[in-house]
């Protein structure tokens, strides 16, 4: 589950996010959407702890950050919570001297202390699980794009996230791939998992997300099911969007 609540971002003068709310729960696929410089990505950032917030509460994963917090309380409470959440970000950043093998079982061997040989197994069934189980001793440059993006959302499930944060995961694929990633999450969302979801791809974001949070000048303009705010709605800021984003 996640929960946010008045959440301020502030680089220097400048406010990024004003005031956001909004809760996502168990099993549950909230898309954000917006256009560029709304605050969708930034608000990912704090939610895995990557950018300290400057007013209200994040909890996610059981783990609560509060801009009240010392700088040191503050830091703890992010490892926990990067333990309980996962992030792929929108540049992948595989290690290119590893296979996608090797990605996969980077973080749980070095980070969480799995045993390698237990660690492989799990590689291996999550790469099946993306479609990637016959090349898991390729290397990122012999992966297209939408291989390396499935290798990337392996290697976050590797460490047993609660949460799955995703940053534009359609940006290096084609239609074909878009629906089998679309389907791939599904999936793992019956398995137990939350995931917030940001994109551009309202065709990606449809079918997929259960709720929909759109995004202006790091506000929410309306917050609400996938299906209806699609459909029919309320803001008229909301529907100006989505009139050129289809």
């Amino acid at each position: 589950m996640i929960r946010v609540e008045n959440l301020e971002k502030t680089y220097g003068d400048v406010r990024v996010l004003k005031g956001l709310s909004f809760e996502v729960g168990p099993r549950t696929v909230l898309g954000v959407i917006g256009g560029s410089g709304s605050g969708k990505s930034t608000l990912l950032r704090c939610l895995n702890g990557l950018e300290r917030i400057d007013g209200g509460v994040v909890e996610a994963g059981g783990v609560r950050l509060e801009a009240t917090l010392g700088a040191g309380e503050y830091a703890r409470r992010v490892k926990t919570l990067r333990r309980h959440v996962g992030m792929v970000f929108q540049h992948l950043y595989l290690f290119p001297h590893l296979t996608a093998l090797g990605n996969v079982t980077e973080a749980p061997v070095h980070v969480a202390r799995v045993r390698p040989a237990e660690a492989r197994s799990t590689a291996l069934e999550l790469l099946g699980a993306v479609g990637l189980g016959e090349k898991a001793d390729r290397f990122p440059d012999a992966l297209s794009g939408g291989e390396q993006q499935r290798v990337a959302i392996a290697r976050a499930l590797a460490m047993k996230p609660e949460v799955l944060l995703f940053d534009e995961p359609t940006s290096a694929l084609d239609p074909r791939r878009t629906a089998e990633l679309r389907a791939t999450l599904r999936g793992f969302v019956r398995d137990g998992h939350t995931m917030v979801v940001v994109t551009h791809s309202m065709s990606f974001v449809d079918g997929l997300a259960d709720y929909l949070l759109y995004m202006e000048a790091g506000e929410t303009i309306e917050y609400g099911e996938a299906k209806q705010l699609l459909t029919d709605a309320r803001d008229p800021r909301t529907r100006e969007f989505l009139s050129h984003a289809r």
